[in-house]
């Protein structure tokens, strides 16, 4: 049985996969900028120094607070900047660059064997210490996720297989090509948790995928593939749990509060290859599409700069009006393409001139669509003049802190409203005056 949830849209290009039936092939450039702040939570402290030589998997960014994670070279070679770079958000990040020098040198890994013989209390010390956070856009570390807190019990590990967004073929490829280290993921996880159940959600428009993924499950305790209908932002967190297995989560409240850890397909593999070759996360496979000569789908090493990867792709096809790390509903639009991928990139899509081209808000007609198709069931007329009135108050009142900033709304508006932006900037004055207020 296919299932599905409220709300949602179907973006004509939602099918429009030039890279789908692309196997992965392998880039590795000359040159890599590791960035510190490649997960939600305080930037790693880089821990080398201009003229120092490093390893393939070497420590070079080390966790600060309670939500940090490593950073690890992704290439061997010297080190020939540590400097702050400009980057996606406001203020600069503390960077590492490195120049390859091609010879592949690892640092010594500490592999823990087989998924289903490993002691479970070595799974989630694994994954902190391989520095991996959510692949699927979200970068929330993941040894977090998988440690519930007092009270809290995780029935069922959901994998996010949909790759609901458009333009990306990551995932997709990653379960035709390496669905078994998949499901080695999902069970490490349910080990680490004693989770009853592993759940591969998977759109109905990867027919492939999901005939690979169930051959990968069989004889895999407790772990099936549960088919969805394809709708756009049927992989969002709260969207999935409400598919598959019926549940909500409150207000406020985690995946955890209700039983569910979600990870992503390409997190899962992660989790492999920390717990099973001791490897640290250092690559990972980015769909390249739009407007480049040859779109394709790279396995990278993080911190490849994006114009090596265009200029790896034959270069752009037209005149590029912007370049995103993402697909076209909630991709960030690069302030330049020296910019570097990171843990999360699973896209970079180059938009034509036309594209790209900024359209003008119209009076809202009133028509009530964004209601309809929000997957949260929000009410974006009523916030949109919130946060337009600079009222926090009201928007906060109106639950704009729910909001999952998915694009729905702003996809379906026919007065073409900025109203995922205007969410967004509401969001940050909201959770900026709280922090003013020491979190109250």
């Amino acid at each position: 049985m296919k299932v599905s949830f409220r709300g949602g849209v179907h973006p004509a290009h939602h099918s429009k996969r030039p890279t789908q039936h692309l196997p992965v092939e392998a880039f590795v450039s000359d040159t890599v900028r590791i960035i510190m702040s490649m997960h939600i939570g305080a930037p790693s402290t880089p821990c080398v120094k201009k003229g120092d030589l490093v390893k393939v998997g070497q420590v070079i960014g080390e966790p600060v607070g309670a939500l940090g994670i490593p950073v690890h070279a992704s290439v061997s070679g010297e080190v020939i900047a540590v400097e702050k770079i400009p980057y996606l958000g406001a203020q600069p990040v503390e960077c590492v660059t490195i120049r390859n020098d091609f010879a592949d040198t690892w640092v010594e890994l500490n592999p823990l064997g087989n998924v289903e013989s490993v002691d479970p209390a070595l799974i989630v010390p694994a994954i902190k210490n391989a520095g991996i956070c959510g692949m699927g856009g979200a970068s929330f570390p993941t040894h977090i996720k998988l440690s519930p807190r007092e009270g809290q019990q995780c029935e069922t590990i959901l994998v996010n297989g949909a790759e609901c967004e458009t333009h990306l073929t990551a995932d997709h490829r990653l379960m035709l090509e390496n669905s078994d280290r998949i499901v080695d993921g999902v069970r490490a996880a349910m080990r680490a948790v004693n989770a009853k159940e592993g759940i591969i959600a998977i759109e109905d428009n990867k027919p492939d995928a999901i005939k690979a993924m169930i051959k990968a499950c069989h004889g895999r305790e407790n772990v099936r593939v549960q088919v969805m209908r394809t709708k756009y932002p049927q992989g969002g967190e709260k969207q999935l749990i409400e598919a598959c297995t019926g549940k909500q989560v409150p207000s406020g409240k985690l995946p955890l509060d209700v039983g569910v850890v979600v990870l992503n397909v390409g997190t899962c593999a992660a989790i492999a290859d920390a717990v099973i070759d001791g490897k640290p996360l250092i690559e990972r496979i980015t769909t390249v599409t739009g407007g480049v000569r040859n779109p394709a789908n790279l396995l990278l090493r993080i911190g490849t700069i994006t114009e090596d990867v265009i200029g790896h792709c034959g270069g752009f096809a037209v005149t590029p009006g912007k370049v995103c790390f993402g697909g076209a509903m909630t991709g960030l639009c690069l302030p330049n393409i020296s910019i570097p991928m990171a843990k999360s990139t699973n896209g970079i899509v180059v938009y034509s001139e036309e594209e790209a081209a900024s359209v003008e808000e119209d009076a809202c007609i009133r028509c009530g669509k964004c209601v309809s198709v929000c997957p949260i069931g929000l009410n974006p007329f009523e916030i949109k003049l919130a946060a337009d009135k600079d009222d926090m108050e009201k928007a906060k009142s109106l639950n704009v802190m729910d909001c999952v900033l998915c694009g729905c709304c702003s996809f379906e508006c026919p007065a073409r409203r900025w109203l995922t932006a205007s969410f967004k900037m509401a969001k940050q004055k909201i959770a900026a005056q709280a922090k003013a207020k020491g979190g109250k």
